[in-house]
């Protein structure tokens, strides 16, 4: 007997299916048993034939009963089908994933999910499954799908200054991926010098790839070139654009420095990490490094994850072409982005809904920067603000009231979540704590993910907590 709900949104012959399907998982029809006829079964439930028989060819295709002629449909053998469940009993989400009692989260590395175009992504990616192109199922290419190179490399020579061809960009789902590829073009005899202080993931993923890594201290102008000589290191990592977390632009005479550095060695290279660029308040925009170099010594890498969002995994890597040869040579790695994600992004790109969301978005994080900074007037503790040119977070420099724990305490006392900048020195623990002691606390405040309203209301708790 099936109870069959006339009224659930549900299809009768989908009801059928998960029942018979269920009493077979469950044992209940054991292997051999024979169902009752489609004539039969559609009798006893009320029901039209041709329900019954949706359901039969349901579980007939998915394997669950074998149709035997002129005999009926029996149940088979179900040792080596998926059988796929939901978890959901005895699995408290809420206790299982323990969360801090948070309501405002100052993440730095948060973006405005609000304003993220779903309607236009919804409809591109109804249209890439239009053309109903088959190959879009097979592997692409390794490099990434041309199309999408052809459109990166132009837009970033219009936007970045950054000279290339589609020939020399990989894509690849994440900057740790493309990191994983250079080390198998490299090989893993080099020593990495990195700003300090920095992005820790790509610090991680560096000693994660046995490279050697060595921190080089940063003065108003960036990396100090003296300090990457001293250390031996022959691949230096640096954010010149807009350096993460302190916000540091790299002036043309630091540039001009760092490349002449690279070019006195055949086997250094400079990786830029072009990180957030796309987001500048104040002057003209800051040309790519690797827009100077004349020598092929500058590796580029910029991801889509701030300027559309972070789970479409996009990132790409632009190779000097003497390495390019090397990376030909090695035929690393199958591409790791969908072919599909990577059709949607060269229609948002082209058909020109990048530009207007960038200047959307650029036009959205200034007033919510100005928002944030109107707000932090009032509040005591604060001796100067740095990095409100560009990225979408800033730095608060602190008087000496607390320490830096205290500060994060006191904010959290009040359900909100800043973030210290001693989390992004790469330093031992004995180390940090000295810095910590010796030096004026710096808070990191990001605002993208906040709404203007949740901005006000976090920097009133702030002044409840700090003042």
């Amino acid at each position: 007997m099936i109870e069959l709900d006339t009224k659930c949104e549900k299809p009768l012959y989908e009801q059928i299916y998960e029942y018979i399907k269920k009493e077979i998982q469950t044992g209940r029809l054991p292997f051999n048993d024979r169902l009752p006829s489609t004539r039969l079964l559609a009798k006893n439930l009320l029901v039209s034939r041709s329900t019954v028989d949706l359901a039969y060819e349901q579980l007939v295709s998915e394997g669950y009963i074998q149709a035997i002629a002129c005999k009926g449909y029996y149940v088979c053998q179900i040792d080596g089908l998926y059988q796929i469940t939901q978890l959901t009993e005895g699995f408290n989400y809420e206790h299982d994933y323990k969360k801090d009692d948070i309501e405002y989260n100052f993440s730095p590395n948060g973006i405005d999910l609000v304003n993220f175009p779903y309607n236009t992504w919804r409809k591109l990616s109804k249209n890439a499954l239009l053309e109903e192109n088959r190959d879009l199922f097979q592997l692409g290419s390794p490099l990434g799908e041309l199309d999408l190179r052809k459109t990166i490399a132009n837009y970033l020579h219009q936007a970045r200054g950054v000279n290339c061809v589609p020939s020399q960009i990989i894509l690849g789902a994440g900057n740790d991926y493309l990191l994983m590829i250079l080390r198998q073009i490299l090989g893993p005899s080099y020593t990495i010098a990195m700003e300090n202080p920095t992005y820790k993931q790509a610090y991680r993923t560096f000693c994660n790839l046995d490279y050697k890594v060595n921190c080089i201290e940063l003065d108003q102008n960036g990396m100090n070139v003296e300090a990457l000589n001293a250390s031996y290191s022959n691949i230096a990592y640096v954010m010149p654009s807009h350096q993460f977390p302190l916000g540091v632009v790299m002036p043309i005479k630091r540039r001009m420095e760092l490349l002449n550095w690279a070019s006195m060695k055949e086997d250094r290279y400079i990786i830029e990490d072009d990180y957030d660029s796309e987001f500048r308040y104040k002057g003209k925009p800051i040309p790519s490094l690797q827009g100077y170099d004349r020598n092929e010594k500058v590796i580029y890498m910029g991801t889509f994850s701030k300027s559309i969002a972070p789970a479409i995994r996009v990132s790409y890597m632009v190779l000097p072409k003497t390495l390019m040869k090397r990376y030909n040579n090695h035929g690393v790695y199958a591409s790791t982005v969908s072919r599909i994600d990577q059709m949607i992004i060269n229609y948002f790109m082209n058909e020109g809904y990048f530009e207007r969301h960038l200047n959307k978005m650029r036009a959205i994080y200034k007033n919510k920067q100005d928002t944030l900074l109107n707000e932090l007037k009032g509040l005591e503790p604060i001796e100067t603000i740095s990095g409100e040119n560009a990225g979408v977070h800033i730095l608060l420099h602190m008087t000496e009231k607390y320490s830096e724990e205290m500060f994060i305490h006191k904010a959290k006392e009040q359900k909100v979540k800043v973030y210290g900048l001693s989390n992004y020195f790469i330093t031992t623990d004995k180390n940090q704590n000295q810095r910590k002691e010796k030096e004026k606390a710096i808070i990191i405040l990001g605002y993208a993910s906040l709404s203007e309203k949740d901005i006000k209301e976090a920097v009133r708790r702030l002044k409840i907590a700090w003042n």
